[in-house]
């Protein structure tokens, strides 16, 4: 429901007839790309960049003498003159130089080059907010801001169809803990309060100011290289809740309700302030963290109810401190601003609760009404932070209510910016984020739930439960006599239904089921919760399918019909009015039949499932498990949401925000806010009839198109994959078996399998190895073939231009290329003796460049990124030094057979893939 008194489809209709949206740019922004963002390399980044660069200069011949700089110095030389020659012989000049480092200098030397990629990326998005800033209202109004996209869609549809639609937006982004982030958070503290620190020096305007600052400056960046970039234990679940509470503290919190107030500005124009707030809060927060038990033996359901603890303990504080600061300005006196009765109302019912602490409030406050009411409300919130406490709030919609009585009582009066300002934006703070910040959803893995469902039934048979919970009622093999896991599988549900009664249904009420192969694995976890809770209610659940592998994504509807005859399904959707989500997996589909035929894969099962759900009169949402590296479904998230199939948008977008990408788009306050702006707008525009027509116009046009280099791409796919000794062969080629010493996370990076399983070698280590190979095979293999067996370069340049899903995937893969270096790929492709796997690679790299540089018909990757490409281009080089420093590493581990993961070596080559993993901005 709008919030308010007014229709907002008339402030839309007031705002497209004053023209007061205006369209900044002739290009729409849904790129995200940070070239995007500047236009050109403006000259405060490069000199940021020097300026930085010279300071880490310092700290190095400071901390190791001219040994250590002219050490760096002579490898940067190298490395440079190695890539403006492109030969082999320049290469090999570098390899001998850092090769004849000792092992000590080569460490040094490994951190040097780390340490400039962390000052650089921070110099990058100290500009990137530097231009957002200097923007000011022009990027409020720009081409993907919601207001602009508002204003299109008021043409296509109306004023009032457009206003339901804003009114129904959700944006609902949902962090992960895949282990992709593999900066230390020691280190990420660090970079943060370097930032802090240039943006403090933007404002100086003295010379004793600007020195202070560089003494500051100085003294960080030598806390940054004197920090250990490696972890020396795996972080606990706990520790990564911690870690993401860092981003609500620091950024979500604030920026939300910034979000919100910006779209509402220019809705209401002049009125803004003085009418009622019109803007919805159209965003969720979710959190895998401390809730994804897949795999993850180290997330039990103590650990869920600590994490959930931990979130709620932080929104608490912090609508405790919002409440008490507007509290505290509430200074309308009461002849002024006269109380409503319903004001009044609640004051008296404020006092018969505890007359001692409203007393107390009243000495400060006699005649003050309204800051008396907002005082002890503050005095609830701070209450509900101890479970049982007389105070409390039972429900966020308790406070919500008392907010709004406050609220109507400054209208009635006349204070109607008080009402409106600070006060609305705690209203959106309490809406967004309720009592317990993010909505924590669990995620467990099918035949977990098949197996503890055996042992239970076997041990208590119910009603048809006799038949095995995988549905084989062939078998007549014993049940396994019940175990801890069963237990475990238990005290999950019961840990649910206490949050629930704890925060509100709202806190956890999504169970994810991994590998989701039947209706019965979904049935499967109702069941289990029935019996968890024995006599007492079970919990609100609603249980969430998870298609994954290739397979899985054909069999979906299928699926997803027989779940619908299931009687507990057919309960839960009557009690949310036909809402149901199904959640699609990038990384697993995409390792299973490579990136180009797992992209189509996924398209083609969102359209059935769209028309599934339009058929049976069903609220679709579609989560999607989308990681931040190509190979895992990344690339711009906008431009994603714009590329979906016809009606599976809808105006809710769900999405995965894992690892790296949770603190490159919310770890900065003005990122953060224009990420949730262009992604909420993208949600509005993807439905629009003109998007919608576009999309299912091209799709039908290139079917064939499709159709062909699907086929063309897997075949490609599974002649590497599938070739014999591929997995030992990756294994050695790359970094995998050693990426598993990094501690990146608390879950294991194999689901207890060793590497001659390939099939069960997690998503996140297969692209990371690609990746640091320099090869990023996961992100493009198989493309150059499939747009080769269509062969009309016409046709193909025909989906380029009109085509969104084509053309998103055409741009992900030049950027996958631009990152690539064959060069330095021959080098760690030669650590195996398989030429002919090297040479199906190589082949199959330089036949995909081919094709993607003539349908984009740019000359070179990224032509069309000018920006992008020259920063591609200077960063390259200094990768490639810790890519040699990472070969001479891997060689010595490959002879001495392994080693001792704790030797130089080891240490040498961990160093070396946290500084490859900073030069180009993802992992995993």
């Amino acid at each position: 429901m709008w919030r308010g008194d007014q229709n907002v489809a008339s402030y839309i209709a007031r705002v497209v007839q004053d023209g007061a949206v205006t369209d900044i740019e002739t290009t729409r922004r849904h790129d995200g790309s940070r070239d995007d963002i500047s236009g050109a390399v403006d000259g405060s980044l490069r000199q940021d960049v020097s300026y930085l660069g010279s300071l880490l200069g310092r700290v190095l011949r400071e901390s190791g003498g001219d040994e250590l700089f002219h050490a760096v110095e002579d490898v940067r030389a190298a490395v440079i003159a190695a890539y403006e020659g492109a030969d082999g012989a320049s290469l090999d000049d570098a390899q001998r130089l850092v090769d004849a480092l000792d092992q000590g200098l080569a460490e040094q030397v490994a951190r040097a080059f780390t340490c400039y990629f962390h000052l650089s990326n921070l110099a990058e998005e100290h500009h990137r907010v530097r231009v957002l800033r200097s923007r000011g209202s022009e990027a409020s109004a720009a081409g993907d801001s919601v207001s602009a996209t508002l204003r299109q869609l008021t043409d296509e549809v109306g004023a009032d169809e457009a206003s339901k639609r804003l009114d129904a937006l959700r944006f609902h982004p949902v962090l992960t803990a895949h282990p992709t982030e593999a900066r230390r958070r020691a280190v990420a503290s660090s970079i943060r309060r370097i930032s802090d620190l240039m943006i403090d020096r933007d404002r100086l305007e003295n010379d004793v100011a600007v020195a202070e600052a560089e003494r500051r400056l100085l003294e960080e960046v030598d806390t940054l290289w004197r920090t250990s970039p490696i972890r020396t234990t795996r972080p606990t679940p706990l520790d990564e809740v911690r870690t993401a509470m860092s981003i609500f503290d620091q950024t979500l919190f604030e920026i939300v309700p910034q979000v919100y107030r910006l779209l509402d500005d220019r809705l209401l124009g002049d009125a803004a302030g003085r009418e009622p707030a019109v803007a919805p809060a159209f965003m969720r927060l979710g959190t895998w963290i401390g809730g994804d038990r897949d795999g993850n033996p180290h997330v039990t359901a103590e650990v869920t109810r600590a994490a959930a603890d931990i979130a709620a303990e932080h929104v608490l504080l912090g609508l405790h401190r919002a409440t008490t600061r507007i509290g505290g300005t509430l200074t309308l006196d009461e002849a002024e601003t006269p109380a409503s009765s319903e004001l009044v109302a609640l004051a008296e019912a404020q006092r018969a609760m505890d007359a001692d602490v409203a007393s107390r409030i009243g000495v400060r406050s006699p005649h003050e009404l309204h800051r008396r009411v907002l005082m002890f409300v503050a005095a609830r919130i701070d209450a509900t932070r101890r479970e049982g406490a007389p105070l409390a709030y039972g429900h966020p919609d308790e406070l919500l209510a008392d907010l709004r009585v406050v609220q109507q009582s400054l209208r009635a009066a006349g204070a109607h910016r008080s009402a409106n300002g600070d006060l609305q934006g705690l209203v959106w703070q309490v809406e967004t984020f309720g009592f317990h910040l993010a909505e924590l959803e669990v995620r467990q893995h099918s035949q977990v739930h098949r197996t503890a469902l055996d042992e239970l039934r076997a041990a208590d048979p119910v009603a048809g439960g006799e038949q095995p919970a995988g549905g084989d009622a062939g078998s007549d093999t014993a049940p396994p006599a019940r175990g801890e896991m069963t237990d475990e599988v238990l005290a999950v549900f019961r840990t649910i239904a206490d949050l629930q009664k704890r925060y509100g249904v709202r806190a956890a009420s999504r169970y994810i089921v991994s590998f989701t192969q039947s209706s019965a694995d979904l049935a499967n976890v109702y069941e289990l919760a029935e019996r968890a809770m024995g006599d007492e209610p079970a919990p609100v659940l609603d249980v969430i399918p998870l298609f994954e592998t290739f397979a899985d994504l054909e069999a979906s509807t299928r699926i997803l019909d027989e779940a619908l005859r299931t009687e507990a399904v057919q309960r839960r959707l009557a009690a949310t009015g036909r809402r149901l989500e199904v959640m699609l997996g990038y990384s697993d589909s995409s390792k299973d039949v490579g990136p180009v035929s797992a992209t189509f894969a996924l398209y083609s099962a969102q359209a059935r499932i769209a028309d599934w759900a339009a058929e049976n009169d069903i609220e679709l949402t579609l989560f999607h498990g989308r990681g931040g590296a190509l190979g895992r479904g990344g690339g711009p998230a906008n431009e994603a949401v714009l590329a979906q199939p016809p009606a599976s948008v809808d105006g809710r977008f769900k999405i995965t925000e894992q690892g790296e990408v949770i603190f490159a788009q919310y770890g900065n306050k003005t990122i953060a806010a224009r990420h949730v702006e262009q992604m909420a707008a993208a949600t509005l525009l993807a439905s629009s009839p003109s998007n919608e027509r576009a999309n299912a116009t091209a799709a039908a046009r290139f079917a064939e198109v499709a159709s062909t280099m699907d086929v063309a791409s897997r075949e490609a796919f599974f002649g590497l994959v599938k070739a014999d000794g591929f997995a030992s062969w990756f294994a050695a080629v790359t970094p995998m078996e050693e990426v598993g010493l990094l501690a990146l996370g608390s879950r294991p990076a194999r689901r207890g399998l060793s590497v001659e399983s390939l099939e069960d070698l997690r998503a996140i280590p297969w692209v990371f190895a690609w990746t640091q190979a320099r090869i990023n095979l996961a992100g493009w293999y198989g493309l150059g073939s499939a747009l080769e067996a269509v062969g009309d370069l016409d046709l193909l340049r025909e989906a380029y231009a009109t085509w969104p899903l084509f053309s998103a995937m055409i741009k992900n893969v030049e950027m996958s290329l631009a990152k690539t270096d064959e060069h330095i790929a021959r080098e760690y492709l030669a650590l195996a003796d398989r030429d002919d796997l090297a040479g199906r690679v190589l082949d199959e790299m330089a036949r995909t460049r081919k094709w993607v540089l003539a349908v984009s018909g740019h000359g070179e990757v990224l032509d069309g990124r000018p920006v992008l490409s020259r920063a591609v281009r200077l960063r390259s080089p200094y990768v490639d030094a810790l890519s040699l420093l990472q070969l001479r590493a891997l060689r010595a581990i490959r002879v001495a057979g392994g080693g001792d993961p704790a030797d130089a070596d080891h240490r040498l080559l961990l160093l070396s893939v946290n500084g490859i993993a900073a030069g180009l901005q993802n992992t995993g």
